[in-house]
C-alpha cells in the first residue's frame, strides 16, 4: 500500500490532486467505472477516499452497500469544478456520526 489517500473523480479533479502530490487517483466517466474504482481502493486498504459529489450521488447506494457503518475507508465528498451540489443530507455530518458515533446538531 503506497498511499492511504486516493481520489475518484473526473479528469480535472484527479489531475489537480495528482499535481498536488497525491499518487493514487482514478479517473471515471461511468457509474460502473466508479464502482470498480471504489472496489479496487477498498481492496488496496486505502483509508481515505476522496470522491466528487456528483459521482458519489450517482453511486450512493453502492457506497452504502460497500461501506455500511464501517469507519474505514473514510469517504469524503468534494465539489468538482462546477461547484457544490444541492443536497438533502449533510455528508460531513453523516461522516462525523459514522466515525465518532455522535450526531452533530446545529
Amino acid at each position: 500500500m503506497e498511499s492511504s489517500v486516493a481520489v475518484i473523480g473526473d479528469i480535472d479533479t484527479v489531475t489537480g490532486f495528482q499535481l498536488g502530490g497525491l499518487k493514487e487517483g482514478r479517473i471515471v466517466k461511468t457509474n460502473q467505472e466508479a464502482e470498480k474504482a471504489l472496489d479496487e481502493l477498498i481492496e488496496n486498504k486505502i483509508s481515505v477516499i476522496i470522491i466528487t459529489e456528483k459521482i458519489a450521488e450517482k453511486i450512493s447506494e453502492y457506497i452504502e452497500k460497500r461501506i455500511g457503518s464501517d469507519v474505514l475507508p473514510m469517504i469524503i465528498e468534494i465539489p468538482d469544478k462546477s461547484g457544490s451540489s444541492e443536497r438533502d443530507s449533510d455528508p460531513m455530518g453523516e461522516l462525523i456520526k459514522r466515525v465518532i458515533g455522535v450526531e452533530m446538531v446545529k
